[in-house]
């Protein structure tokens, strides 16, 4: 496996890690955490799987949440191309074809 592929495996691979570990620690900690808490004030908003819509964490943790997400999506994605492209041909060849086919053209 060239140095290429292996390192494109690496990025993929922590990107996925990165983005299981960040939602696990932020986003479903916080929705287990404010499952059991409903003040009353908020009764209008908690309609929707019992949560605190109006908390300031779920405020702050979400947008960081989306943007590391997409971090380890882009992430995961180069990843993911440089395992699957193939490896350039050597500049050489190149010139030996050229060479090649303007001998053969003549």
């Amino acid at each position: 496996m060239a140095k290429d592929k292996i390192i494109g495996a690496v990025v993929m691979i922590l990107g996925i890690l990165i983005a299981i570990i960040y939602t696990m620690g932020s986003v479903v900690d916080l929705w287990f955490e404010t499952l059991g808490k409903n003040p009353d004030w908020d009764l209008p908003f908690r309609f929707i799987f019992g949560i605190d819509w109006l908390d300031y964490r779920l405020f702050t943790v979400l947008p960081l949440w989306i943007m590391v997400l997409l971090i380890a999506i882009i992430a995961i994605w180069i990843g993911y191309s440089m395992l699957t492209t193939p490896a350039p041909v050597p500049l050489e060849e190149l010139e030996e074809e050229l060479a090649a086919e303007e001998e053969s053209g003549e």
